[in-house]
Protein backbone atom coordinates (compact mmCIF):
# COMPACT_ATOMS: atom_id res chain seq x y z
CA UNK A 1 0.00 0.00 0.00
CA UNK A 2 2.84 2.69 0.68
CA UNK A 3 4.87 1.40 -2.12
CA UNK A 4 1.71 2.06 -4.15
CA UNK A 5 1.12 5.37 -2.68
CA UNK A 6 4.58 6.92 -3.41
CA UNK A 7 4.18 5.86 -6.74
CA UNK A 8 1.16 7.75 -7.27
CA UNK A 9 2.58 10.63 -5.07
CA UNK A 10 5.64 10.68 -7.73
CA UNK A 11 3.57 10.86 -10.39
CA UNK A 12 1.59 13.67 -9.03
CA UNK A 13 5.03 15.18 -8.29
CA UNK A 14 5.69 15.22 -11.89
CA UNK A 15 2.93 16.34 -13.07
CA UNK A 16 2.48 19.07 -10.91
CA UNK A 17 6.27 20.68 -11.51
CA UNK A 18 5.18 20.32 -16.00
CA UNK A 19 1.87 21.97 -14.65
CA UNK A 20 3.97 24.91 -13.41
CA UNK A 21 6.38 25.26 -15.74
CA UNK A 22 4.05 25.30 -18.67
CA UNK A 23 2.85 28.55 -16.93
CA UNK A 24 3.89 31.94 -18.02
CA UNK A 25 5.45 33.72 -15.00
CA UNK A 26 2.88 36.86 -15.70
CA UNK A 27 -0.27 34.23 -14.97
CA UNK A 28 -0.82 34.70 -19.06
CA UNK A 29 -0.98 30.75 -18.77
CA UNK A 30 0.27 28.90 -22.21
CA UNK A 31 -0.28 31.92 -24.42
CA UNK A 32 -1.37 29.44 -27.36
CA UNK A 33 -4.03 31.31 -28.80
CA UNK A 34 -6.63 29.50 -30.74
CA UNK A 35 -9.99 30.76 -31.98
CA UNK A 36 -11.99 33.97 -29.64
CA UNK A 37 -14.13 31.50 -27.50
CA UNK A 38 -13.98 28.38 -26.42
CA UNK A 39 -11.23 26.55 -23.53
CA UNK A 40 -7.90 26.64 -25.07
CA UNK A 41 -7.71 30.53 -25.00
CA UNK A 42 -4.58 32.08 -23.66
CA UNK A 43 -7.66 32.91 -20.90
CA UNK A 44 -8.70 29.35 -20.70
CA UNK A 45 -5.40 28.01 -20.23
CA UNK A 46 -4.02 30.00 -17.70
CA UNK A 47 -7.70 29.13 -15.64
CA UNK A 48 -7.45 25.36 -16.22
CA UNK A 49 -3.03 24.99 -15.54
CA UNK A 50 -4.19 27.47 -12.46
CA UNK A 51 -6.80 25.14 -11.31
CA UNK A 52 -4.91 22.18 -11.86
CA UNK A 53 -2.00 23.23 -9.80
CA UNK A 54 -4.08 24.19 -7.19
CA UNK A 55 -5.72 20.57 -6.92
CA UNK A 56 -1.96 18.78 -8.05
CA UNK A 57 -0.97 20.92 -4.99
CA UNK A 58 -3.70 20.13 -2.74
CA UNK A 59 -3.41 16.30 -3.53
CA UNK A 60 0.61 15.96 -2.89
CA UNK A 61 0.13 17.82 0.47
CA UNK A 62 -2.97 15.15 0.97
CA UNK A 63 -1.18 11.98 0.06
CA UNK A 64 2.17 13.47 2.55
CA UNK A 65 0.21 13.90 5.21
CA UNK A 66 -1.57 10.34 4.38
CA UNK A 67 1.83 8.82 4.18
CA UNK A 68 3.33 10.08 6.80
CA UNK A 69 0.40 8.66 9.19
CA UNK A 70 1.00 5.29 7.66
CA UNK A 71 4.65 5.37 8.08
CA UNK A 72 3.76 6.17 11.62
CA UNK A 73 1.00 3.99 12.62
CA UNK A 74 3.45 0.60 10.53
CA UNK A 75 6.09 0.95 12.40
CA UNK A 76 7.57 -1.93 14.02
CA UNK A 77 9.87 -2.00 17.26
CA UNK A 78 13.58 -2.02 16.23
CA UNK A 79 15.16 -5.80 16.94
CA UNK A 80 18.69 -6.20 17.96
CA UNK A 81 19.86 -9.58 16.58
CA UNK A 82 22.26 -10.86 19.72
CA UNK A 83 22.63 -14.44 18.21
CA UNK A 84 26.76 -13.42 17.29
CA UNK A 85 27.27 -11.95 20.56
CA UNK A 86 30.09 -13.42 21.83
CA UNK A 87 31.45 -15.41 19.48
CA UNK A 88 34.78 -15.52 17.99
CA UNK A 89 35.49 -14.49 14.58
CA UNK A 90 37.11 -17.78 13.22
CA UNK A 91 40.75 -17.59 12.21
CA UNK A 92 42.19 -19.16 9.55
CA UNK A 93 43.28 -22.54 10.04
CA UNK A 94 45.12 -24.23 6.79
CA UNK A 95 48.07 -21.99 6.34
CA UNK A 96 49.64 -22.63 2.81
CA UNK A 97 52.62 -24.48 2.72
CA UNK A 98 55.65 -22.43 2.96
CA UNK A 99 57.40 -22.80 -0.23
CA UNK A 100 61.31 -24.40 -0.20
CA UNK A 101 63.79 -22.14 1.15
CA UNK A 102 67.34 -22.08 0.11
CA UNK A 103 69.43 -21.82 3.36
CA UNK A 104 70.85 -18.35 2.16
CA UNK A 105 67.19 -17.05 2.09
CA UNK A 106 65.59 -16.90 5.53
CA UNK A 107 61.69 -17.35 6.00
CA UNK A 108 59.62 -14.17 6.52
CA UNK A 109 59.24 -14.22 10.72
CA UNK A 110 55.44 -13.73 9.76
CA UNK A 111 54.87 -17.09 8.14
CA UNK A 112 54.36 -18.65 11.39
CA UNK A 113 52.05 -16.58 12.86
CA UNK A 114 48.12 -16.18 13.03
CA UNK A 115 46.14 -13.61 12.83
CA UNK A 116 45.13 -11.68 15.54
CA UNK A 117 41.31 -12.37 16.26
CA UNK A 118 39.27 -9.47 16.45
CA UNK A 119 35.79 -9.89 18.81
CA UNK A 120 32.67 -8.96 16.96
CA UNK A 121 30.80 -5.92 17.77
CA UNK A 122 28.28 -5.71 20.25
Amino acid sequence: MFAFLLIVQSLIALALIAVILMQRSEGGGLGVGGSSSGFMTARGAADFLTRSTAVLGALFIVLSIVMAAIAGATREPVKIDTSLAGKVAPTQQSQPAPAQTSPAQPASPNQNQQAPTVPLAQ
